[in-house]
């Protein structure tokens, strides 16, 4: 091996988004950081959808802008249509959605990351993780190279031994045109981690001009745009003369001057027909593909399968960029042959006549069963070593930009000496995901749902910098003019929700008048006209909901009881006497961090939970366990 001349504070394996993030993360909180990656033009790849957001995931996104990330913002900038999902139900389920332009986003991605200070973008393929006594010291390259490092971040999403089908055919790679990742999975189990095998799939995309989208629902994108970046400034908008459109200025939207439309059909009968009558050349059926997929995002087979009574399956028709004629087929993924693939699309209602551009196909890749990780996303086996995106069994963009980001600035804290960063359930999104994946691990690609969250009303997408902008300053991620630009918008709503509260007009306050169902903030006798929308949003929602949200701060605080006592490091399971078989090899396995968290593993009843913290008290006068406020979250 030859060493590389540079050594790094942090180094970044894989340039997906989990990668990306983790790397902008840990170069903005000052370290040495480098970022590998098999492929330079293929950095931030949409692999699947060109499409960030979605319900929950929205949140996702807001969250990791409001602490320093830069997925919300490279959104909003290579967006082609943006839309609010959920408008007619509550806040704490409406969420954004962006199509964006799949090359403009890989590219401003990438122009990011080289124009980063302290981060380093190399193209080469990892091998193998470079360890001593225990501890990540590097990476090793299929070149001979070996680059040092003092904390090594794996985001290897759908690459570890990935294995591509498209009917009988099997093409080993992590992704259509590139290789597969074959020797780190080795390297990784050679450490002590266990591995498991997951599956997921994409739809084929078609040619544009051989669509008819005359049969077909148009979906348009909503005016304004609802943007996910909580940081444009006013300054930046643009407006376009002709209709009165507001677009940031230098955005792709910009650019074109309007939104591009998305389309609704279905499949038919003869569509489920033909699935029916080949399921046999399915890898999937033919018990070919040996890993799990995702529950929540089927292949046509399985939905052929699964709703036999169904005579149609709605699909959602969107481009993939400006300047290219591709159509995702969004609700189409499949693994059967090519020659099948033409014949089920060309029974879909307005594609009688599509072409096939790219081919759908499934793809099967390793991940590491997440509980081996601590709630920091360290390995639990190497100290230093840190894993983030689809290696940990998640699916989806936002699932694995969130735990890049925490992993980048966990590695980076760990080199401070400093605690890591850990935001609870109650506080993030972010934290419920990763307390679901280290506490409970997952059996199939795991997505994010509002459901998840326990207390979703407080979680919301619009409060996401109330929740986190602060902590995202604190850790050195956010910048000081962002966070200043975020302590005014507070001011001024704080300022004006004491003044609805006490301003009274025939018996009422302002406040209780806005309570009332049909009433807007603008429709208020002394309304502040001055006030940004973004503001008058936040006031309505505090305000209306005012009720439910105390109510669910209350059992905020009873969670944050039990959250706070930490399970010290001395304890030994094999030594309480009373605990259940089930619950002490749990407990051992995933060794929580907290009551709070040893009360979420499955296995672990309540009785198990009080011979724990019985045992915690007989030994605190000879040890202390450490004290919660070193986590940052925890000061918020």
């Amino acid at each position: 091996m030859r060493s590389y001349p540079k050594k790094y504070d942090v180094i970044v394996v894989g340039g997906g988004h989990a990668g990306v993030e983790a790397a902008l993360a840990a170069a903005r909180m000052g370290a040495e950081t480098l970022l590998l990656t098999m492929n330079l033009d293929m950095i931030a790849q949409m692999s699947c959808n060109p499409a960030v957001g979605g319900l929950a995931k929205g949140h996702l996104v807001r969250e990791i802008d409001a602490l320093g990330g830069e997925i919300g913002l490279n959104t909003d900038m290579t967006g082609i249509q943006f839309r609010m999902l959920n408008t007619r139900k509550g806040p704490s389920v409406q969420a954004g959605r962006a199509q964006c332009d799949k090359k403009a986003y890989q590219f401003r991605m990438k122009w990011v990351c080289e124009r980063q200070e302290r981060l380093d973008v190399r193209q080469g393929r990892c091998t193998a993780i470079w360890t001593e006594k225990g501890k990540a010291r590097g990476v090793e390259t299929e070149l001979g190279i070996r680059y040092e490092g003092r904390a090594v971040v794996v985001t290897s999403g759908t690459f570890l031994r990935g294995l591509m089908h498209i009917g009988e055919a099997k093409i080993r790679g992590g992704r259509a045109g590139e290789g597969a990742a074959e020797e780190l999975s080795a390297s990784l189990e050679a450490l002590g981690l266990k591995l498991g095998r997951f599956k997921t799939g994409t739809p084929p995309r078609l040619l544009r001009r051989s669509i008819d989208f005359t049969k077909m629902q148009e979906q348009p994108g909503d005016e304004p745009p609802p943007y996910f970046s909580h940081w444009h400034d006013p300054a930046m908008f643009h407006v376009e003369h002709s209709e009165g459109r507001r677009y940031l200025k230098g955005s792709l939207l910009a650019r074109i001057g309007c939104q591009l439309p998305c389309y609704i059909s279905y499949t038919t009968p003869e569509t489920a027909r033909i699935i029916r009558e080949n399921l046999h050349l399915s890898p999937l059926y033919a018990g070919v593909i040996q890993g799990t997929g995702p529950r929540y995002c089927p292949s046509i087979e399985d939905k052929v399968v699964r709703f036999a009574d169904k005579l149609q399956h709605q699909l959602f028709f969107e481009p993939e960029g400006w300047e290219t004629e591709e159509i995702y087929v969004n609700g189409f993924s499949t693994s059967l042959p090519y020659e099948l693939q033409i014949a089920m699309v060309r029974t879909i209602i307005g594609c009688e006549r599509a072409e096939i551009m790219r081919p759908a196909y499934a793809v099967e890749y390793d991940y590491v069963p997440p509980t081996q990780l601590q709630p920091s996303l360290e390995t639990k086996v190497c100290e230093g070593l840190y894993l983030a995106g689809q290696i940990n069994g998640t699916s989806g963009y936002e699932e694995a930009a969130a735990q890049g980001l925490i992993a980048g600035v966990n590695a980076v804290r760990k080199l401070q000496g400093k605690s890591p960063l850990i935001l609870r359930r109650d506080q993030a999104y972010i934290g419920v995901l990763i307390d679901d994946l280290v506490t409970k691990g997952t059996n199939e690609p795991y997505r994010m749902f509002t459901s998840r969250a326990e207390y979703r009303l407080l979680l919301r997408q619009d409060n996401a910098e109330d929740r986190l902008a602060s902590i995202g300053f604190e850790i050195g991620l956010l910048p000081r003019e962002r966070h200043e630009r975020f302590l005014e918008k507070r001011r001024l709503m704080d300022q004006e929700l004491a003044r609805l509260h006490s301003l009274r007009r025939d018996g009422k306050s302002l406040a209780e008048l806005l309570r009332r169902p049909e009433i807007r903030y603008r429709h208020l006798p002394e309304a502040d006209p001055s006030l940004p929308d973004e503001v008058v949003r936040k006031i309505e929602i505090e305000t209306k909901y005012a009720g439910y949200i105390h109510r669910q701060a209350a059992d905020q605080e009873r969670f944050r009881a039990l959250e706070s006592k930490q399970i010290p490091g001395w304890i030994d399971y094999d030594q309480i006497p009373g605990l259940r078989i089930e619950a002490r090899q749990k407990l051992k396995e995933i060794r929580p961090v907290t009551l709070g968290q040893a009360s979420r593993i499955s296995g672990v009843s309540p009785a198990d939970l009080s011979l724990v913290m019985v045992w915690m008290k007989r030994g605190e006068a000879q040890n202390k366990s450490r004290s919660p406020s070193e986590n940052p979250a925890n000061n918020q």
